[in-house]
């Protein structure tokens, strides 16, 4: 296994362990950028700096996936989905400085496939702050 895919590893597994343990990594500042999804909530990464991504199970194919991904501190985040070993969605968000900046995705209801999916994010610099949610709404 390739070192960046080793760190991409190590990352998605401590962004899976904040978002179940609900915490904020050393780096956090201020207010989260994006607010806590509610009950249609699959995952929410309160706060992550630089490249991370996550993990998760429990999608259901029979129901429309939003991916939204906010970000500031100057520079862009590129956003990838996979769903099955299949990319669902691919974006890039401009992360201005002082300010967020939002981007999302919204896939019809099968796209994303029944069980696990990934979300990976690439910072392009490493104090560039993001947050991310993937809700299921009815």
């Amino acid at each position: 296994m390739s070192r960046a895919r080793k760190s991409l590893v190590m990352t998605v597994l401590a962004a899976c362990a904040l978002t179940s343990a609900g915490t904020v990594p050393a780096a956090a500042a201020g207010d989260p950028l994006l607010p806590h999804p509610g009950p249609d909530g699959l995952v929410w990464v309160e706060e992550w700096t630089g490249d991370g991504g996550v993990a998760s199970g429990g999608a259901w194919e029979g129901l429309p996936t939003v991916l939204t991904v906010a970000c500031e501190g100057g520079g862009s985040v590129r956003v990838t989905m996979q769903s099955q070993e299949a990319e669902v969605a691919a974006f890039s968000v401009d992360c201005p400085a002082g300010s967020a900046g939002v981007g999302s995705a919204t896939m019809a209801a099968g796209v994303v496939r029944a069980g696990s999916f990934t979300v990976g994010v690439d910072a392009s610099a490493d104090d560039v702050r993001w947050s991310l949610t993937v809700t299921q709404p009815e």
